[in-house]
């Protein structure tokens, strides 16, 4: 059974970082491909950041250089480092996994990912 549980979610300034978590078991992050993705009520969920099992990176425009998303092997987990973060990235993030996809050409589309976590609040206010 595939169990991703995010965890790192809170309330912190404009300009601070949060890291989240995604616990995984039933999944190995080092050989499936993970995403992590943001939802706000009423809009479509929005692709953040994804990584492959060769370790390639795709993030969307509007976190580059501020997200880095990566994995520890070792405890299943991947993570989503948030820099400067900003109002508009307050949202529910999700992570999510598939066992095939590797195009890394952008972030992959949600429909692409089988497998989901509960999710985790971030919310970016002063």
């Amino acid at each position: 059974e595939v169990q991703l549980v995010e965890s790192g979610g809170g309330l912190v300034q404009p300009g601070g970082s949060l890291r989240l978590s995604c616990a995984a078991s039933g999944v190995t992050v080092s050989r499936w491909s993970m995403g992590w993705f943001r939802h706000l009520p009423g809009q479509e969920r929005e692709g953040v950041a994804a990584i492959n099992r060769f370790g390639d990176t795709a993030y969307a425009d509007s976190v580059k250089g501020r997200f880095t998303i990566s994995r520890d092997t070792a405890k299943n987990t991947l993570y989503l480092q948030m820099n400067s973060l900003k109002p508009e990235d307050t949202a529910m993030y999700y992570c999510a996994a598939d066992p095939n996809y590797s195009d890394m050409g952008g972030v992959p589309g949600a429909p692409i990912f089988p497998y989901w976590g509960q999710g985790t609040q971030v919310t970016v206010s002063s």
